[in-house]
């Protein structure tokens, strides 16, 4: 079920996804181990939102949720230079960027995406005519300047050829997905009579931390799913999504695992940043995956608090959890194979069964030690409840159609070894 009010890219089809995911020769390595740093609430910039008149009938305008664009000025007659800055710093490179642009008459223009000297470019350019279906840009339409930065040569900034009229077009560095659409996506599923949704908390600015109910158990067997720490991380939702629907499908294994265990699911963890068009952070200028160690903020309060009550008001325990993120590659971070959780090996096994799906496909696996600083949700799952935890990374480029039959395949493949 896809949610009302949104399609995704279209990219070819499965078979080239799947030869598009063992294209590298070696593996990226993965992220560095994250480190400890101050989750306490600091000042974050908003952007200034308007309808801008750029001259000659051309117009862009970031008023809508989601949309990212803090400044605009024209350089010539077909050259716009937008500029996009986060909401604080320090903070990770993921630069996301949205706008609309429109013009009384039909004109090609270039606009070019500038940042912050010390920032990069990561995100290639998507366009919808409707803000519902979505291409990604063809790379022929745009060029992407390089700089050194840290001894490293990386992408610097993006200028793209586009064709505008008097239809809007939208622009941004992933498909928009709003605290809307995921909540019409919600209510789709809670059709169904063993879907219930609850509140679990608020933001920072009072928007629901919304959670779902999704089993007939008696909650002895809990599995937690959490998505969208990340504003940007969009294909790790389409991914969580697919998951999702998978575990809630009217087959004969979903129904099996849902009379045993019980999947509570947060889809949207930072529904500030998402509606505000953050790179990264929430309305308290945090990334929220360094925060589950301290609890300074909200959003990762009100998950914690949920999971305590619900294993100290029924005895029961979580046995899986799962967070769905974006990075450059798809990768899973994992929990050291020499710590041992509620059900050993699970992770593990589910990695492998579900690469076995996908004919030379090698998945690539980071465990992190217990040595590390546990300030993520995996660690947070593991060292407090004792779940099989797994970090389950995207990438910002994985084709869709493949992202959408790994997150199938992967519930399914849970399921069958949680109820072997």
């Amino acid at each position: 079920m896809k949610a009302p009010g949104y399609t995704f890219i279209l990219y070819t089809g499965l078979l080239a996804s799947v030869l598009w995911s063992c294209k590298r020769v070696t593996q990226w390595e993965g992220q560095e181990p994250v480190k400890k740093v101050s989750t306490v609430t600091v000042p974050i910039q908003l952007q200034y939102k308007g309808i801008f008149d750029l001259g000659n009938g051309l117009y862009l305008s970031n008023t809508f949720e989601g949309a990212r664009m803090n400044g605009v000025a024209r350089i010539n007659d077909t050259l716009i230079n937008v500029l996009i800055t986060p909401e604080n710093s320090p903070i990770n490179m993921s630069p996301w960027y949205a706008f609309q642009l429109w013009s009384d008459h039909s004109q090609d223009i270039y606009v070019k995406i500038s940042y912050p000297e010390d920032a990069a470019h990561r995100y290639h350019p998507k366009v919808s005519t409707d803000g519902k279906n979505w291409l990604a840009l063809d790379s022929a339409t745009f060029q992407v300047s390089k700089m050194v930065m840290e001894d490293e040569l990386v992408d610097k900034d993006l200028t793209m050829k586009l064709s505008v009229g008097p239809d809007t077009l939208w622009v941004a560095a992933q498909e928009i997905i709003t605290t809307e659409h995921v909540d019409h996506w919600m209510h789709g599923l809670e059709s169904r009579s063993y879907v219930t949704r609850d509140t679990i908390g608020l933001s920072h600015e009072g928007r629901p931390v919304s959670l779902l109910r999704i089993g007939e158990s008696d909650d002895q067997r809990m599995i937690m799913v959490i998505s969208r720490q990340h504003p940007p991380e969009v294909p790790g939702f389409l991914a969580m999504q697919a998951f999702v629907e998978t575990l809630s499908a009217s087959t004969g294994l979903a129904e099996a695992f849902r009379s045993k265990y019980t999947a509570y699911v947060v889809p949207l963890a930072n529904p500030d940043g998402v509606y505000h068009g953050h790179w990264r952070h929430n309305k308290g200028g945090i990334d929220l995956n360094r925060d589950w160690e301290d609890f300074n903020q909200p959003e990762t309060s009100a998950i914690r608090d949920f999971m305590k009550e619900r294993t100290s008001s029924t005895g029961g325990k979580f046995y899986f959890g799962v967070d769905f993120h974006s990075t450059f590659e798809d990768i899973y971070y994992t929990i050291g194979p020499e710590l041992e959780g509620n059900m050993p090996g699970l992770v593990p096994e589910l990695i492998k069964a579900s690469a076995q799906e996908f004919p030379d496909y090698t998945p690539n696996i980071k465990p992190r030690s217990g040595e590390e600083a546990q300030i993520t949700s995996t660690a947070f799952l593991f060292f407090e409840f004792g779940a099989e935890a797994l970090t389950f990374e995207i990438g910002d480029h994985t084709p869709r159609d493949f992202i959408r039959k790994k997150g199938e395949v992967s519930a399914t493949k849970l399921m069958e070894l949680m109820l072997d």
